[in-house]
């Protein structure tokens, strides 16, 4: 039907080799981390804030894994990370990007602090379910 509609090689062809690729890439694995939602909640319960939830998916389709994984200094496994608010005002972490010039600054707490008070941290979505979490 395809072929009847666009009546070109030239189209047909191209469309075939995208999907191909598109098909091997997802049934090959190389796209799992790149689709989840991960709360932080090491200590804002405990300091009467909401966790955070960091919308990882959000920031995979904008810049490459070394960016947060190796230049900022993130370890590659959710929860292995001890991130503090004061670290992050200094500029480390998620502040060497919230500084309110790249992306909005640390004064703005609800876009991150979002998730309901004592949700657990760890990841959300995923590959298994193609998408982020549902919040």
């Amino acid at each position: 039907m395809w072929m009847l509609l666009c009546r070109s090689e030239a189209v047909v062809l191209p469309v075939l080799l995208v999907c191909s690729i598109a098909g091997i890439l997802l049934m090959s694995g190389v796209c799992k981390a790149e689709y989840a939602d991960v709360v932080l909640n090491k200590r804002a319960d405990s300091e009467g804030v909401r966790p955070v939830i960091f919308s990882h998916w959000f920031h995979r389709i904008r810049y490459q894994c070394r960016v947060c994984h190796s230049e900022l200094g993130f370890d590659m496994k959710a929860g292995a990370n001890d991130v503090s608010m004061q670290e992050i005002t200094d500029g480390k972490f998620c502040g060497a990007c919230h500084d309110g010039k790249i992306a909005w600054s640390v004064e703005n707490c609800d876009l991150c602090h979002s998730a309901r008070p004592g949700t657990a941290a760890g990841v959300r979505g995923g590959h298994q379910t193609l998408g982020p979490g549902n919040w």
